[in-house]
C-alpha cells in the first residue's frame, strides 16, 4: 500500500489515499459509461478509512445501490461508492496527482465494453504542444502554455 494524494481539476477537492496501484482496474458498465461520459473508467479500490477529503466532495446517487463523489465546480468525476455495506470504495486513477504508477489489473462490466476502444496500438499519435492553434490559444489566454 502506499499514500497517493489527488483532486479536482479546479483544487476544490482534494484527497490522500492508501491504495494499491496494481490493483487498478478498468470499468466498462453502462453506469460508469453514463456517469462519466466515457467508454470506460479508471478505478481503484481504496478502504473508506484510508481516504482523507480535503474540501468535501460533492456526491450524485447514480442508482439505487451507489452515489458517486464529484466536484460541482469543475464536473470532475472522482469515484464511486456503494451506499449500503461499504468499508471500501473506488477513486478515480486519473484524478490522484501522479496516476504513472496504476497498473490495470482487469476489466469489469466486460458486457458493455468497445474493445475497439481496447487496443489502439498502432494509430497515430499527437502530441497536444504540436497542435499549433491549441498553443495559440493557451498563450493568448495566460501567456504561456501549460507543460
Amino acid at each position: 500500500m502506499r499514500s497517493m494524494t489527488g483532486g479536482c481539476a479546479c483544487g476544490k477537492v482534494r484527497f490522500e489515499a492508501s491504495v494499491e496501484p496494481t490493483e487498478a482496474y478498468l470499468c466498462h458498465c453502462r453506469m460508469c459509461q453514463k456517469a462519466t461520459g466515457s467508454i470506460s473508467i479508471a478505478f481503484v479500490n481504496a478502504q473508506l478509512d484510508e481516504i482523507r477529503w480535503d474540501g468535501e466532495p460533492d456526491w450524485y446517487d447514480s442508482s439505487p445501490i451507489a452515489t458517486r463523489p464529484f466536484c460541482a465546480t469543475c464536473g470532475a468525476s472522482l469515484g464511486f461508492l456503494f451506499r449500503q455495506d461499504a468499508d471500501k470504495m473506488d477513486l478515480t486513477v486519473a484524478a490522484f496527482d501522479d496516476p504513472s504508477p496504476f497498473k490495470p489489473k482487469h476489466h469489469f462490466g466486460a458486457e458493455s465494453m468497445h474493445r475497439g476502444w481496447i487496443n489502439t496500438e498502432g494509430l497515430p499519435e499527437y502530441r497536444t504542444e504540436e497542435y499549433q492553434k491549441l498553443v495559440d490559444k493557451w498563450v493568448t489566454a495566460t501567456g504561456e502554455f501549460p507543460g
